[in-house]
Protein backbone atom coordinates (compact mmCIF):
# COMPACT_ATOMS: atom_id res chain seq x y z
CA UNK A 1 0.00 0.00 0.00
CA UNK A 2 2.77 2.64 0.65
CA UNK A 3 4.40 1.44 -2.48
CA UNK A 4 1.79 2.20 -4.42
CA UNK A 5 1.16 5.83 -2.32
CA UNK A 6 4.31 6.64 -3.40
CA UNK A 7 4.05 5.72 -6.78
CA UNK A 8 0.83 7.53 -7.23
CA UNK A 9 2.55 10.74 -4.99
CA UNK A 10 5.43 11.01 -7.49
CA UNK A 11 3.35 10.32 -10.36
CA UNK A 12 1.14 13.70 -9.30
CA UNK A 13 4.35 15.48 -8.73
CA UNK A 14 5.65 14.54 -12.38
CA UNK A 15 2.00 15.54 -14.18
CA UNK A 16 2.05 19.13 -12.04
CA UNK A 17 5.42 20.11 -13.36
CA UNK A 18 4.31 19.33 -16.66
CA UNK A 19 1.83 21.78 -16.86
CA UNK A 20 4.03 24.68 -16.22
CA UNK A 21 4.16 27.05 -19.23
CA UNK A 22 7.43 27.22 -18.92
CA UNK A 23 10.31 24.11 -19.43
CA UNK A 24 13.42 26.24 -18.40
CA UNK A 25 13.25 25.64 -14.90
CA UNK A 26 16.79 25.97 -14.08
CA UNK A 27 16.91 29.10 -16.36
CA UNK A 28 14.45 30.17 -13.95
CA UNK A 29 16.50 29.55 -11.55
CA UNK A 30 19.68 31.13 -12.38
CA UNK A 31 17.58 34.31 -13.43
CA UNK A 32 15.77 34.89 -10.48
CA UNK A 33 19.13 34.65 -9.27
CA UNK A 34 21.68 36.97 -11.12
CA UNK A 35 19.12 39.05 -12.78
CA UNK A 36 15.46 39.63 -11.39
CA UNK A 37 16.78 42.11 -8.72
CA UNK A 38 17.07 44.88 -11.84
CA UNK A 39 15.14 43.48 -14.80
CA UNK A 40 12.49 42.48 -12.27
CA UNK A 41 10.43 39.34 -11.75
CA UNK A 42 8.35 39.57 -14.75
CA UNK A 43 11.06 41.07 -17.24
CA UNK A 44 9.80 44.65 -17.16
CA UNK A 45 12.38 46.30 -16.18
CA UNK A 46 13.25 49.31 -14.43
CA UNK A 47 10.80 52.95 -16.73
CA UNK A 48 14.05 54.75 -17.86
CA UNK A 49 16.74 52.92 -15.79
CA UNK A 50 17.29 49.34 -16.72
CA UNK A 51 16.24 47.90 -19.90
CA UNK A 52 12.70 45.02 -20.14
CA UNK A 53 13.46 41.95 -21.17
CA UNK A 54 9.77 40.94 -21.61
CA UNK A 55 8.30 41.63 -25.33
CA UNK A 56 12.48 42.89 -26.04
CA UNK A 57 13.17 43.78 -29.66
CA UNK A 58 16.78 43.51 -28.87
CA UNK A 59 16.44 40.13 -28.13
CA UNK A 60 16.02 39.36 -31.98
CA UNK A 61 18.01 42.10 -32.91
CA UNK A 62 21.23 41.57 -31.24
CA UNK A 63 20.51 38.05 -30.14
CA UNK A 64 24.21 36.90 -30.66
CA UNK A 65 25.64 39.58 -28.74
CA UNK A 66 23.31 38.20 -26.00
CA UNK A 67 25.36 35.82 -24.14
CA UNK A 68 28.68 38.70 -24.08
CA UNK A 69 26.41 40.87 -22.45
CA UNK A 70 25.43 38.15 -19.71
CA UNK A 71 29.11 37.61 -19.20
CA UNK A 72 30.56 40.72 -19.23
CA UNK A 73 28.13 42.79 -18.80
CA UNK A 74 27.14 46.39 -20.57
CA UNK A 75 28.52 49.43 -20.62
CA UNK A 76 27.15 51.30 -23.81
CA UNK A 77 23.83 52.71 -24.48
CA UNK A 78 21.06 50.46 -25.98
CA UNK A 79 17.98 50.70 -27.73
CA UNK A 80 15.06 48.77 -26.58
CA UNK A 81 11.24 48.87 -27.58
CA UNK A 82 12.13 51.99 -28.83
CA UNK A 83 13.16 53.51 -25.73
CA UNK A 84 17.35 54.54 -24.95
CA UNK A 85 19.05 52.64 -21.75
CA UNK A 86 22.36 53.54 -20.72
CA UNK A 87 22.80 55.41 -17.70
CA UNK A 88 22.88 52.24 -15.42
CA UNK A 89 25.73 50.01 -16.64
CA UNK A 90 24.85 46.49 -16.17
CA UNK A 91 27.00 44.39 -14.07
CA UNK A 92 29.41 41.11 -15.70
CA UNK A 93 28.05 37.75 -14.61
CA UNK A 94 31.68 36.12 -15.21
CA UNK A 95 31.23 33.44 -13.13
CA UNK A 96 28.33 31.77 -14.69
CA UNK A 97 29.15 28.81 -16.75
CA UNK A 98 28.20 28.42 -20.33
CA UNK A 99 25.57 25.73 -19.58
CA UNK A 100 24.33 28.63 -17.03
CA UNK A 101 24.21 31.78 -19.36
CA UNK A 102 22.30 29.01 -22.24
CA UNK A 103 19.66 28.10 -19.45
CA UNK A 104 19.02 31.53 -18.51
CA UNK A 105 18.71 32.96 -22.32
CA UNK A 106 16.48 30.17 -22.95
CA UNK A 107 14.35 31.32 -19.95
CA UNK A 108 14.57 35.02 -20.77
CA UNK A 109 13.64 33.84 -24.55
CA UNK A 110 10.32 32.02 -23.69
CA UNK A 111 8.78 33.71 -21.03
CA UNK A 112 6.98 37.00 -20.86
CA UNK A 113 5.34 36.79 -24.40
CA UNK A 114 9.01 36.52 -25.95
CA UNK A 115 9.32 33.77 -28.65
CA UNK A 116 13.05 33.65 -29.44
CA UNK A 117 14.76 30.87 -31.38
CA UNK A 118 15.80 28.46 -28.56
CA UNK A 119 19.70 28.51 -27.70
CA UNK A 120 22.59 25.60 -27.96
CA UNK A 121 25.30 25.69 -25.23
CA UNK A 122 27.51 25.30 -28.89
CA UNK A 123 25.57 28.73 -30.01
CA UNK A 124 26.55 30.53 -26.77
CA UNK A 125 29.99 29.12 -26.86
CA UNK A 126 30.82 30.81 -30.57
CA UNK A 127 29.32 33.96 -29.37
CA UNK A 128 31.20 34.19 -26.34
CA UNK A 129 34.14 32.86 -28.08
CA UNK A 130 33.89 36.59 -30.41
CA UNK A 131 33.52 38.47 -26.83
CA UNK A 132 35.80 41.60 -27.11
Amino acid sequence: MKKNIFFFLSALTLIINSCDDNPYKQGKLYYTSFCSNCHMEGGEGLKGLIPPLAKADYLANFRSELPCIVRKGQKSKIVVNGVEYGQQEMLPIAKLSDFEITNILNYIGTSWGNTEKIWTVDEVRQSLDKCQ
